[in-house]
């Protein structure tokens, strides 16, 4: 579940709360009891870890299999004539 971050326009209260995507967004004020929140877009913070991603799987490998010749050097493509 993703957490929301809430601030009070009354008191200037700031808080965290975790709620579903489809929870109805929160009114009451805990510290001043007034009807006074508004939620704050803030930044998502997330980190991609483990395999599967470009930077961890393909950069810096080395492949035993020579290079493929560069195009129009003949054979290396079925629109090259060959040689």
């Amino acid at each position: 579940m993703p957490i929301y971050e809430y601030a009070c326009t009354k008191c200037e209260h700031k808080f965290e709360t975790i709620q579903k995507m489809n929870d109805e967004p929160l009114v009451k004020c805990p510290d001043c009891g007034e009807d006074s929140l508004k939620k704050l877009v803030s930044a998502a913070a997330f980190h991609l870890k483990g395999s599967g991603w470009y930077k961890t799987d393909f950069a810096d490998k080395k492949s035993d299999s020579p290079p493929a010749p560069p195009c129009g050097t003949g054979g290396c493509c079925p629109t090259c004539p060959t040689e």
